[in-house]
């Protein structure tokens, strides 16, 4: 059975022969999953009304662990953010009541915290679940080796790009 990468890499086999095609066939082909687990994702975040940023904030509170809190500078400094532009993202959040920013217990009324809401905590898991399916319907197609030995693979990459890094 062929893809599109078969054909791009008849293409270019044609016009570089110096190129090693599965070489090209791999990095086409990670492109064009890459390419759709974006397109999944942004369809599962307009599914359930978030923005890709917003989901982000609900996630580094849930990554943090219960009872899922976190100060604002923590989250910035998770998601890489200025204190300033995490601000902006936290106030639709609050809007949607999907968080909660209230005064530090014991502490004065400048040091505030951030706290996913029960609304929150249920976006992010409609959310999670809807990535999850898209998901497991993309890797049913694999036996459950095939995916063991794919994920070791994979890992394998990653490794091997964060040393090149």
């Amino acid at each position: 059975m062929r893809d599109s990468a078969d054909e791009l890499v008849a293409v270019w086999g044609d016009e570089l022969p110096w190129m090693d095609p599965v070489q090209e066939a791999i990095m086409v082909r990670l492109a064009v999953l890459g390419r759709h687990l974006t397109q999944a994702r942004r369809a599962a975040l307009v599914q359930g009304g978030l923005e890709h940023g917003q989901f982000k904030i609900l996630l580094a509170l849930r990554r943090g662990g219960s009872p899922y809190v976190a100060s604002p500078s923590e989250l910035a400094d998770r998601l890489g953010l200025t204190r300033g532009a995490l601000s902006a993202r936290l106030g639709p959040l609050e809007e949607a009541g999907l968080i909660e920013r209230d005064a530090e217990p014991g502490a004065d009324r400048r040091r505030v915290r951030v706290r996913l809401t029960e609304a929150g905590n249920g976006a992010f898991e409609r959310h999670a679940t809807t990535e999850n399916r898209g998901e497991a319907a993309l890797l049913a197609t694999l036996t459950p080796g095939e995916r063991q030995t794919l994920a070791d693979l994979l890992r394998k990459l990653v490794l091997q790009a964060g040393q090149q890094s």
